[in-house]
């Protein structure tokens, strides 16, 4: 369904020539309109398992407004299978932006209190959502599983010569997947936009000094970045996930935490689609050249 071609956009900006560092951005975000991001590499074995044991229904979980219930409803439309919603939170978000279009490519919505979506992982909680629903194939949240994480090993391009690779970081899953296929003499660093993470290993590491207050969090320093970050470069970023990934490269570069003459790469991970969403419960009104900006 999507035939994945890398692209890969160099940024330039004064600070980088100063410090002699390459940036390049791996453009996740353009790979389709839809299923953008990294959510496709984590949905495709899932759903193709699916099918393997002929269970013709998804069932998957997030929040009002979730990337990943986005692309699950996209992708199960396009994929012939259906697909079913456990939404966090009060049924008054389903006019949202994002549930309303998951209810247009057929997916049935699910909405639960905070605290029984607490209970997501847990048997009984399953297993009474299988006696509401019947037989489903179910998707954590994020696609946060072993195939997932397949899927996300096929996300950087078999042949790059990078010295640093970026990714932003939430249930893990995308830097799991992309920290099994780096080099010996890469290093990889996941920017985390949740609160409490740290080192794993000597190749692959999560920073967690760029989540601005926790998960769908942010400062007027991080709108701002944003902002001027999109009409320096026509590169759409969005709200929960990339503009604190960039944020963070940018800043680490400055603090000379990457070492000059160094090739980095950053791998956009979509998300766009959640920002209509983000600016609505925020009541934010961006400026930016939007007309300028491409993705």
């Amino acid at each position: 369904m999507i035939h994945y071609t890398p692209i890969i956009q160099k940024i330039s900006s004064k600070l980088l020539s100063e410090k002699g560092i390459e940036v390049s951005v791996l453009r996740l975000d353009l790979i389709h309109p839809q299923i953008s991001g990294n959510k496709w590499f984590k949905l495709k074995y899932n759903l193709e398992e699916a099918k393997k044991k002929g269970v013709d229904t998804i069932l998957t979980f997030g929040g009002a407004f979730s990337n990943h219930i986005h692309a699950t409803a996209v992708a199960c439309n396009q994929f012939g299978l259906k697909s079913i919603g456990v939404i966090r939170g009060e049924q008054e978000s389903e006019n949202n932006s994002t549930l309303s279009e998951a209810r247009k490519y057929g997916m049935q919505l699910h909405f639960v209190s905070r605290e029984d979506y607490k209970r997501k992982n847990e048997e009984d909680f399953i297993s009474e959502l299988k006696n509401k629903f019947g037989k489903f194939y179910l998707i954590p949240e994020g696609g946060d599983n072993l195939l997932g994480e397949k899927g996300c090993e096929e996300i950087l391009p078999k042949e790059n010569d990078f010295d640093f690779i970026f990714c932003a970081c939430g249930t893990g899953t995308t830097f799991k997947g992309i920290s099994k296929s780096i080099k010996s003499n890469q290093k990889l660093y996941g920017i985390s936009v949740l609160k409490g993470e740290g080192p794993l290993n000597s190749n692959a590491s999560i920073i967690s000094d760029y989540h601005f207050g926790g998960y769908a969090k942010h400062t007027q320093q991080l709108l701002d970045f944003k902002t001027n970050f999109e009409n320096e470069n026509n590169i759409l970023l969005d709200y929960v996930y990339t503009a604190k990934l960039f944020f963070a490269v940018q800043e680490l570069i400055s603090k000379n935490r990457i070492a000059a003459n160094s090739k980095v790469l950053v791998i956009h991970s979509g998300g766009l689609q959640g920002n209509s969403g983000y600016e609505e419960r925020y009541r934010l009104r961006p400026m930016r050249n939007v007309n300028d900006i491409q993705g």
